[in-house]
């Protein structure tokens, strides 16, 4: 497989998931264009992840393959929310469920 191919796959990988791992710090209570910016910038930085896990930090001297894995990860992350887990609600439960509710004080 060429090194672009490899690239986009490792990309798509861990855009697929970070979905589940960006709802873990996302409130319900937010608005749509902060979540937005907040899973924007997570896949930057698992996409550097990424290409650091792959092919080491010397792998940032390949700018079109590092462009490569960025773009998969930033795509695959919006594309599976939008498409599978925003529909069957576990996202958005996984963002209730980490949300921290103030009980009520009983005096």
């Amino acid at each position: 497989m060429s090194a672009t191919l490899e690239s986009l796959s490792t990309g798509a990988q861990v855009g697929a998931l970070l979905p589940l791992l960006t709802a873990v710090v996302q409130k319900p209570a937010w608005s749509a264009k902060y979540k937005k910016g907040v899973a924007v910038v997570a896949a930057l930085i698992a996409g550097v992840v990424a290409v650091a896990a792959d092919g080491g930090w010397t792998q940032f001297q390949h700018g079109q393959l590092t462009a490569a894995t960025l773009l998969g990860v930033l795509a695959a992350s919006q594309t599976s929310y939008d498409l599978l887990w925003k529909p069957s609600k576990l996202a958005p439960m996984i963002e209730s469920m980490t949300t921290r509710t103030k009980a009520p004080r009983t005096e």
